[in-house]
């Protein structure tokens, strides 16, 4: 906005959905930025003529669920695009556009400026890593791993914390703690963070993973905020055991049942449900793991 002379609108709460809406039709907003989490509510509560000056939808700070940005597209007609970034990033890493840049070279062949699924191409100046999150010793970029980025936009440290400082950055490449890949034609796929993955039995189990197909198996793909979270505890026997943070009443029988069904195997499916009234979200929509960890504990 500063380089282009673009008029920003700001409002104090992204949960006031009918207040952004009247924002946007008034202002003739052409460009909306929030979270997944944030514009689910606008589906089923926004008529669409409100928000007809919108061309694009910029989601970040975590994963679009299957299917939303199809649903939103067909209801509102704007582009959804993904991006990714973090606050220690300046903070933004990657994002998808609406046509490849001029004058940018990407690897690959491909001139689209999107792809559904991933968060981008990374914007010019950075350099990338893929790290193994177990040696730290560098894959290939196509492999799942530990991304790790290096370039101008990277913080220097932790304000007075050497310490937690260290454990991010070697040398100048900050470690994200995201597991990532990127496919032939530069596009960054985020496939979940590292702390949201359990060692069960040897096996990695992605939280995420888990989350998606409870959802879908208690069709509550429409719900406006989580009503399931999925967290790890200590377990004596495989080093670590999930535990469904449920915001609705579930019977463990029924989770057992319903991902067996889909095919997963006895590691991946929970051991125990903590019922809870709302599942813990930040101010940016995303889960508050720590209350969530703290929960499953």
């Amino acid at each position: 906005p500063l380089l282009r002379g673009c008029a920003v609108v700001t409002l104090p709460s992204p949960l006031e959905v009918k207040k952004t809406a009247d924002a946007i039709e008034a202002e003739s907003a052409t460009l909306l930025v929030g979270t997944p989490t944030f514009f689910k509510p606008y589906i089923n509560r926004i008529e669409p003529k409100k928000l007809a000056s919108l061309k694009y939808v910029i989601a970040g700070a975590e994963k679009t669920p299957a299917g939303f940005a199809e649903a939103w597209e067909a209801r509102f007609g704007s582009q959804y695009l993904e991006g990714y970034g973090l606050t220690e990033t300046s903070p933004v890493v990657s994002v998808n556009l609406p046509k490849a840049p001029q004058g940018v070279r990407y690897p690959g062949d491909s001139s689209d400026g999107h792809r559904r699924g991933s968060v981008g191409r990374m914007l010019p100046g950075q350099a990338a890593r893929i790290l193994n999150p177990d040696t730290m010793e560098e894959l290939e970029v196509h492999s799942v791993g530990l991304l790790a980025l290096k370039g101008p936009n990277i913080f220097t440290g932790y304000l007075d914390e050497p310490t937690r400082t260290a454990e991010v950055k070697d040398g100048d490449w900050f470690i994200t703690g995201d597991l990532a890949r990127f496919d032939k034609h530069g596009f960054l796929y985020i496939e979940g963070r590292l702390s949201r993955f359990s060692k069960i039995g040897g096996e990695m189990v992605p939280h995420g993973t888990v989350e998606e197909a409870l959802v879908k198996a208690f069709s509550l793909e429409d719900s406006e905020f989580p009503l399931i979270a999925v967290a790890g505890r200590p377990d004596e026997v495989k080093g670590e055991a999930l535990v469904v943070i449920a915001a609705i009443d579930l019977v463990i029988e029924d989770v057992r049942e319903n991902l067996s069904a889909a095919g997963f195997s006895n590691l991946w499916i929970p051991k125990e449900i903590r019922q809870v009234e709302v599942i813990p979200l930040l101010s940016t929509g995303k889960l508050d793991l720590r209350a969530i960890n703290e929960l499953a504990q």
